[in-house]
């Protein structure tokens, strides 16, 4: 019976040491840092709770702001990002309402956990950059990266085997990741890397995406020689038809380019830059974000 109390007493001296600290992180926390909005989630919540977009205006231009918004994968990919650069970057997709944020890989979880409750989904790379990985690989990758709490797949194809003529490597490649993200009810976009193509290889990657069951195309990495270019979105779009989203990624750096892109037959559109964009749809000039000026 001793024995027990002794327990039970430890077991509350360890409890309440653990609430202390974590009512002391609470409380005092200013920065970013892993399980930050589990631990202080008054950062995140405020602007949940205010409904997602708080573009500051009424009316006509803030709706066409709002429009322009459900358009943007918010996107950060950069090797070098920082923990407080992603997590302002999801602060920054509550706080517009963007489609997605879009993220490498090893941020999803976090990224998850910051954007519960907002209705913004989180975007991440598969086979990023260069599409060279196994078809196996892919998989695996796109199902740890649904475990962690994606929504959304943007998965690279291989680029050589595409050009090398070897379609049904393609297929497996594609229908590999999108079996996956069936699954989970997650979407795939399929980058093709439109710089490196002629204009029958876009239109036969776009083909084997739409075969392989896929929901998007998307033109580009961001990492390559080239971007999106209307021309491409146009082409992409007359190949799937309606049957598909086309996304333009890569280059897009304001909201004339992403009209542009819309106009062309994007419905999506991937951007480092969408709080420009949409600063620029409310007329509003922008402070500098911190974040690169390269759109991916």
């Amino acid at each position: 019976m001793q024995n027990d109390l002794d327990i039970e007493e430890l077991v509350s001296q360890i409890t309440d040491v653990i609430m202390s600290r974590l009512g002391s992180t609470t409380s005092e926390c200013a920065l970013y840092h892993d399980e930050c909005f589990i631990k202080c989630p008054d950062r995140m919540q405020a602007i949940i709770a205010d409904g997602g977009v708080r573009l500051g205006l009424s009316g006509a231009e803030s709706e066409a702001a709002r429009a322009v918004a459900l358009y943007i994968d918010h996107t950060l990919l950069k090797p070098d990002a920082t923990r407080d650069e992603i997590l302002k970057l999801c602060e920054e997709g509550a706080r517009y309402g963007f489609a997605s944020v879009c993220i490498n890989p090893v941020w999803v979880r976090e990224a998850a956990c910051a954007l519960r409750g907002s209705g913004v989904k989180v975007c991440t790379v598969i086979g990023f950059p260069l599409g060279a990985n196994a078809p196996d690989t892919k998989a695996y990758e796109a199902r740890r990266s649904l475990f962690d709490g994606a929504s959304e797949l943007d998965m690279v194809i291989n680029i050589g085997a595409l050009k090398s003529g070897d379609y049904a490597l393609i297929l497996r490649d594609i229908a590999g990741v999108v079996e996956v993200a069936r699954e989970a009810g997650s979407l795939v976009k399929v980058i093709i890397e439109t710089a490196l193509l002629t204009d029958e290889e876009k239109i036969k990657a776009c083909e084997l995406a739409r075969d392989a069951g896929a929901d998007f195309v998307k033109t580009s990495t961001g990492f390559s020689k080239g971007g999106a270019t209307a021309a491409d979105i146009a082409l992409m779009r007359r190949t799937v038809g309606g049957q598909m989203g086309v996304k333009a990624s890569g280059g897009v750096k304001d909201l004339k380019q992403a009209q542009e892109m819309i106009r062309a037959g994007a419905t999506r559109i991937g951007a480092s830059v969408g709080v420009k964009i949409i600063q620029e749809a409310i007329g509003k000039p922008l402070a500098s974000n911190g974040h690169s000026s390269q759109s991916y």
